[in-house]
């Protein structure tokens, strides 16, 4: 990635800290990169609690690392930690903010926002599952929330319920903090909320997005990928992404190959059994194009052209996909 596109605000072992240069954005965008979110977005085998606690960690060297290079100021009392149900609970925010900051009497909330597709139409998006939801909100509140977004389906309906409640409790919102794996759209809608509580809420100070590892594209039907889903993989190629993640790919063969950079958000937390038949059957149908003649510089082009496959060992497609293979466990 050309280094013009941010700048390097930290650099520690845990936690390497960028801005995205600005531009004619009110928000602003920053890009971290921290050895759980490389393990994370690289190896779709960090599951479960495993993968759940990487996430946590990630988030609290996140915000260790802003407050030290003082792109964050939170008031505990104001501040709550919004979980979207369920991939929103992977963040463990809640926990982050103990962790970073010594924190124990910030609040939290809650609200269920599943997306799902009537049709073959790409914006065909709605909310299925949307029926729990506990919110409560200090006076002035500092919003900070994280999810994984590709369409951002769920991340705008989940902001605008919590506008809805705001005005019914007679609140305000001071400040939104939104820790993402994902996509453009995730800024897009958030300067869309952001023109909102501007326009609605005098104490209010703006909005933050931060990318961990990259800011991903979007698998499209056009996007040239022999397996892919539309929508809702998250690529590495087109895609902004942390100098620490580029160097990252050559540690495994296998890394810069998988559909997508985290899979399903939800199960693969949560149940797995469904979340390893997603990644078995990206891997049973690569390796049948490596039996019909792709090879891994072929598919490497797709999937990240601008790393060398000489760079990489063992980088023989079938070979690479029955090792990923024999790695994913039957349930």
């Amino acid at each position: 990635m050309d280094a013009e596109h941010f700048n390097q605000l930290s650099n520690e072992p845990g936690c390497t800290l960028y801005e995205l240069a600005p531009d004619t954005l009110p928000i602003r965008r920053l890009l971290a990169s921290t050895p759980g979110t490389r393990s994370i977005c690289n190896d779709p085998l960090v599951v479960g609690v495993e993968y759940t606690e990487a996430l946590m960690q990630a988030c609290a060297a996140v915000l260790t690392a802003m407050q030290r290079t003082g792109t964050v100021a939170l008031a505990e009392a104001q501040t709550v930690v919004l979980h979207i149900l369920r991939g929103g609970l992977n963040f463990g925010l809640r926990h982050a903010l103990a962790e970073a900051f010594g924190w124990n009497r910030h609040a939290s909330a809650f609200i269920s926002a599943q997306r799902a597709r009537n049709s073959d139409d790409p914006q065909d998006w709605y909310i299925s599952e949307n029926e729990y939801r506990k919110i409560n909100l200090p006076p002035a509140a500092t919003i900070v929330f994280g999810d994984v977004v590709a369409t951002g389906t769920s991340l705008l309906y989940a902001l605008r319920q919590i506008l809805d409640v705001v005005d019914r409790q007679q609140t305000q919102v001071h400040e939104l903090l939104f820790v993402c794996i994902g996509g453009p759209r995730a800024e897009e809608i958030m300067v869309e909320v952001d023109a909102l509580c501007r326009h609605r809420f005098p104490e209010y100070r703006g909005a933050t997005v931060i990318y961990l590892e990259g800011r991903f594209s979007v698998a499209r039907r056009d996007s040239g990928l022999s397996v892919m889903i539309p929508d809702t993989d998250l690529l590495r190629t087109g895609a902004l992404l942390a100098p620490e993640f580029i160097r990252s790919q050559s540690d495994s063969p296998s890394y810069p190959l998988e559909r997508c950079t985290i899979y399903d958000a939800g199960s693969r937390a949560f149940w797995l059994p469904e979340y390893f038949d997603d990644v078995r059957d990206y891997w049973r149908r690569t390796l049948a194009l490596a039996e019909e003649g792709m090879t891994y510089a072929d598919l490497l082009r797709q999937r990240l052209p601008e790393l060398d496959p000489g760079s990489l060992k063992d980088n023989d497609l079938g070979e690479v996909c029955r090792k990923q293979l024999g790695r994913i466990p039957t349930l």
